[in-house]
């Protein structure tokens, strides 16, 4: 999830994985996957990116792929003409419903994350 810069790094935040009840995940780092393949056109590119091995990162985009009713990524083999992977439009759709829930949830939250921070720092004696 993409924090405000000026956050302090003690400040609570929101992380959102979506648990599906056969035991898929939608969380930050799939959503950061889709959001560089998107932005390089490569996935071995963003996983790099993220520090993450070229199988970890086409790993994450089949199990992404079989999540949904259609694939989010859509890929082409190297050679003459060069590979390349790009997010499709349920892809789009996906990454795009993330994010909005992401925000939804900051703002909401926004108050509970506040009052919690204050709880944390009246903790200043060492308690």
């Amino acid at each position: 999830m993409a924090e405000p810069s000026d956050t302090p790094d003690s400040a609570p935040r929101l992380r959102i994985r979506l648990s599906y009840g056969d035991g898929q995940v939608m969380g930050p780092g799939k959503a950061e996957l889709m959001e560089g393949i998107a932005r390089t056109g490569s996935i071995s590119a963003a996983g790099r990116a993220m520090g993450m091995s070229y199988k970890r990162a086409w790993q994450l985009v089949d199990t992404m792929n079989s999540m949904f009713a259609n694939p989010l990524v859509s890929s082409s083999r190297g050679g003459a003409k060069g590979g390349g992977a790009h997010l499709t439009e349920a892809g789009e759709e996906v990454l795009a419903a993330y994010r909005a829930l992401e925000e939804a949830s900051r703002t909401a939250g926004a108050p509970a994350l506040a009052r919690l921070a204050a709880l944390r720092s009246d903790m200043s004696d060492g308690k």
